[in-house]
């Protein structure tokens, strides 16, 4: 529809974007109602374009607003690539064809390749030409044009009964002039004979406007997956730092994550009692998750030492060989002390018989290997230290070993202090500098310009050392003082923690054990117990323990 009635305009503006406007002489007043319709159409389809976050739906919604301006039978997207030119969506209407890329529908059609095996340009593709050459091109009728390969499209249309008569290309161009993706159309319908025609010159500025502004729409959303690509990236980064820092570290920096977000679907799921109201959106469920991604980064801080220490007295190394050297230098002092009798004896007139050392030498090397066997298990960590199991070890501390002729505590007070711990492996000092990993991680999470969808991220990873009874570090806050997103995080650090097998200090344990203590902390103001019954409710237990526990923990 182009008369001498009205003319048109092609505008840019200062963003670059281009835009239809037409100067109206004496058109026909339907002639005017039909351009005001298709200004109102572009402005809505521009809108719609603006707030779509999925890159396949965007395309389609690209296609289908250039096939309603253009009053096109069908069309096709393609997504520019470093060296060729991929089909992203086809559809035709009068085919009922509709494939998509992600799909996977059209994951067997031909890429168009953007230079030839001598690499030169390809402008035999009607596509390729339209790139290279940076303009639309408009063909009325391919059947006509000796310019271009339409082979592929005459196979096509022999094997669909189909005839692809006018074509329009057009490049999409974003604000740096950078050809990001390519749409056709094919066969422009009149809309009162429905007949195939050539797409006129109002239809392709349309065209054109459109593309335009859905190529800066679609480099925006390019844009912005880049940086979350690149977001993500930089979690995984300070993940695996902490991996490479601590091998122990690096799986619970895993699992964490995931055990937590199985507890939010949970407590999502709950229709009733105190999480009814509780719901995640998507971007819920994505903050959540790089909360759970970073919830020990302040970990990066913690002396490898404290992160490590797999022994009660271990730091660069695990003293207790210091000990034993210990034990062995009073066993050869006691022997050589016998020994020194025995001679003496000799050399005043007794027989062997009367001076064998033997049992004397047993009894004292037997009680010297009970109390090495005994500091041995107290440095483990493994079993809670008894007062009576401190008491042995004073009474041990008291005996006495010759260092260069001077007698010495067989254990000094560092020793002592630290076979002592009643839990673990640290003492009150290492558990105070791995306890300030939480402290910085606040401060670290905290010192970032958080955008409004994760402004929640160090509140949720920042709390998941609380106790709902507010005996919890580092801010002793309570229940109702922390979101449930950190408590849900909470009860995966401990749960996570308790069936743990690659701990340095520990083996993990079996299922039942880990759920009754689980079952306790929750009676016992620790962890939530609402956010606990979900978790038993709906068998989170079973799902985690199916992923990342050995068989031989699994025994309910």
């Amino acid at each position: 529809m182009q008369t001498a009635a009205f003319q048109l305009l092609k505008t840019t503006n200062l963003l670059g974007q281009s835009f239809v406007m037409i100067e109206l002489h004496s058109a026909k007043n339907n002639e005017m109602q039909e351009i005001i319709s298709k200004f109102e159409q572009l402005t809505d389809i521009t809108v719609e374009l603006t707030s779509e976050k999925n890159t396949t739906a965007l395309l389609e919604k690209i296609l289908f607003g250039a096939i309603s301006l253009t009053n096109a039978d069908g069309g096709t997207i393609y997504r520019v690539e470093e060296e060729s030119i991929k089909i992203e969506i086809i559809y035709s209407n009068s085919l009922k064809m509709h494939f998509s890329e992600s799909n996977k529908n059209a994951a067997n059609l031909p890429k168009i390749p953007l230079f030839d095996e001598n690499g030169q340009a390809n402008l035999k593709n009607v596509v390729s030409y339209s790139y290279h050459h940076d303009k639309a091109l408009n063909i009325a009728d391919a059947y006509d044009t000796k310019d271009f390969d339409f082979q592929g499209t005459k196979l096509f249309d022999t094997k669909n009964n189909y005839r692809s008569t006018s074509f329009l290309t057009v490049p999409l161009k974003n604000h740096e002039h950078e050809t990001v993706a390519m749409l056709q159309l094919i066969n422009a319908i009149d809309p009162i004979t429905q007949t195939v025609i050539a797409f006129d010159g109002v239809a392709q500025r349309f065209c054109e406007s459109l593309a335009s502004q859905a190529a800066t729409v679609l480099t925006k959303q390019q844009l912005i997956i880049s940086l979350e690509k690149m977001f993500e990236s930089m979690i995984a980064l300070i993940a695996n730092a902490l991996d490479a820092k601590s091998p122990y570290n690096g799986g619970h920096c895993q699992r964490v994550p995931e055990l937590t977000m199985m507890i939010a679907e949970a407590a999502h799921q709950t229709c009733e009692g105190y999480l009814k109201d509780f719901t995640l959106s998507d971007a819920d469920r994505y903050e959540l998750k790089i909360a759970g991604l970073l919830h020990d980064c302040g970990k990066v801080t913690t002396p490898e030492y404290v992160v490590d220490k797999a022994k009660k007295l271990e730091t660069i190394f695990d003293r207790i060989a210091l000990i034993e050297t210990r034990f062995e230098v009073l066993k050869r002092d006691a022997e050589i002390a016998l020994l020194k009798q025995q001679n003496k004896a000799l050399k005043q007139g007794n027989t062997v018989d009367e001076i064998d050392i033997k049992p004397e030498l047993d009894k004292l090397f037997a009680g010297l290997e009970d109390d090495l066997n005994f500091l041995k298990v107290c440095n483990t960590g493994g079993e809670f230290m008894s007062q009576d199991k401190i008491s042995r070890l004073n009474e041990i501390k008291q005996k006495e070993w010759q260092l260069y002729g001077k007698n010495t505590p067989l254990l000094n007070q560092d020793e002592l202090t630290n076979l002592s711990i009643a839990r673990g492996t640290l003492n009150d000092d290492e558990r105070k500098v791995i306890n300030n990993h939480i402290s910085a991680t606040i401060s670290m999470l905290s010192a970032i310009k958080w955008p409004k969808h994760l402004q929640n991220v160090p509140a949720y990873a920042g709390g998941h050392h609380e106790r709902m009874d507010g005996k919890g570090y580092p801010n002793g806050l309570t229940r109702e003082e922390m979101p449930i997103q950190a408590r849900a995080m909470a009860i995966a650090d401990v749960f996570e923690a308790l069936t743990a097998s690659d701990r340095p200090y520990k083996s993990g344990k079996k299922l039942s054990e880990a759920l009754f203590i689980l079952e306790k902390m929750s009676q016992e103001g620790h962890v939530d117990p609402d956010l606990y019954d979900a978790f038993i409710k709906h068998g989170v237990h079973t799902k985690y323990a199916a992923i990342f526990l050995p068989p031989e923990q699994i025994d309910i």
